[in-house]
């Protein structure tokens, strides 16, 4: 069966660069307004779930690998977006979530997700172990790096269950899933020298394992464009300090780029990022933000309609939230307690989103959406709170979708 990204790299070196959006969330309504752009727009959905989201031990969604492919394709059907045009993947797939454990416990680990992810499907696996283990340094070797990324590999081919074959995304970006956690001041843009080298290791290491039709799957590279964002910045891309890691793709004509962290940037920044190579655009933080504004402004809304001044329930109990379970935002943000305040409701790093699907947080959206069921919101209503929505509908549901489409349709754009 002919893989659906195949052809993205043989369009870039044909010069006809296209791409194609990667939306990494586990959010329902945002991996509903994917699909339903998607369907009108008439192309594929690639929907992709990092390490720590999802794997054989739950990740933080609670969510196996089959778990997640129910969970996407529940969606489509209500949608009715077609499953068949569905593309899965796994992002940064390795030893990560058990890096606390000794390396061959964690890779043990990592093994299994690897043999999970292509059992359900999966159609797309970025492999990055680059990580050290318990008692190994924070970056391995190259030549490490490569050689576990060739061992889950061939676990991943060992375990695919029909005729559709993976293709495979190698290499880092400097930031760890999650985000960044330093600042932005000293962020450099790959070398070439670094692409042939990631490029030749890995080669290399799968031809050990007897992987030379596993790695002819091997689509994209991760590489640092040198775009990134942080709590209140964003740095966008500049194309003339991405001209000679784009000239470096002629040497590898089965390759193009995946470019991570590309939320916030411009349209026109998106568009020159494919231009250059950087075909797969992953865009995931930008996705919740918007539906957070949203939110937001629905909040306040239902409150002006009632006819009493904006509340800021949500923002309360999200805060609370927040605080009962800070693990997801304490080791990213720091400040004073209220620079503190501001990054958990507004920071683009957007760790509120590991909170949306608590219980409380759910039932008090739905709470919200039975307020303003069947209102219409007023237009100069709508233009104090949800104007940055730029929704068309005036009602809390589509409004909710319109605000997430609104980002994806800038990429949209950019990948055609």
């Amino acid at each position: 069966m002919e893989h659906p990204l195949l052809d993205i790299p043989a369009s870039f070196h044909n010069g006809q660069p296209k791409g194609i959006t990667s939306v990494c969330s586990a959010h329902p309504l945002v991996i509903e307004a994917a699909l339903r752009l998607a369907q009108d727009l008439g192309r594929p959905a690639l929907i992709e779930a990092t390490c720590n989201q999802v794997n054989q031990d739950g990740g933080y969604t609670g969510m196996t690998p089959a778990g997640f492919r129910r969970f996407v394709e529940e969606i489509a059907g209500r949608v009715g977006f077609d499953p068949a045009r569905i593309i899965l993947g796994g992002d940064h797939l390795g030893p990560n979530p058990w890096k606390t454990l000794p390396v061959e416990q964690a890779m043990a680990k990592a093994e299994k997700m690897l043999a999970d992810f292509a059992s359900a499907g999966f159609a797309k696996l970025h492999l990055d172990t680059s990580m050290g283990c318990r008692d190994e340094p924070v970056a391995l070797s190259d030549q490490m790096t490569a050689e576990r990324a060739a061992r889950l590999a061939a676990t991943a081919e060992a375990h695919v269950p029909g005729p559709l074959e993976p293709a495979y995304v190698i290499g880092t970006e400097v930031p760890v899933p999650g985000g960044a956690l330093e600042g932005l001041d000293h962020l450099q843009v790959t070398a070439p020298d670094a692409v042939a080298k990631t490029y030749e290791l890995h080669r290399e290491a799968f031809t050990a394992l007897d992987l030379e039709a596993a790695f002819s799957r091997v689509i994209a590279l991760v590489v640092q464009p040198g775009v990134e964002f942080g709590d209140d910045d964003v740095v966008q891309f500049d194309p003339k300090k991405a001209d000679a890691l784009a000239g470096g793709l002629k040497a590898f004509p089965g390759i193009v780029f995946e470019a991570h962290s590309t939320d916030y940037q411009t349209a026109g920044g998106l568009s020159a990022l494919v231009q250059h190579g950087f075909a797969i655009l992953k865009v995931g933080p930008w996705l919740t933000f918007a539906l957070r504004e949203a939110l937001y402004g629905l909040d306040a809304a239902a409150d002006a309609l009632d006819g009493n001044a904006p509340q800021g329930r949500l923002m309360t109990l999200m805060d609370e939230i927040m605080m009962a379970s800070p693990g997801n935002w304490k080791n990213y943000y720091s400040g004073s307690q209220q620079e503190l305040w501001l990054r958990r409701h507004f920071s683009y790093s957007d760790r509120i989103r590991y909170y949306w699907p608590s219980e409380k947080a759910e039932a008090a959206v739905q709470a919200l959406l039975s307020r303003l069921q069947g209102r219409i919101i007023p237009e100069p209503v709508f233009s104090q709170f949800l104007a940055c929505t730029e929704a068309k509908s005036r009602t809390a549901r589509p409004i909710l979708i319109e605000a997430i489409q609104n980002v994806l349709r800038a990429y949209e754009n950019a990948v055609a």
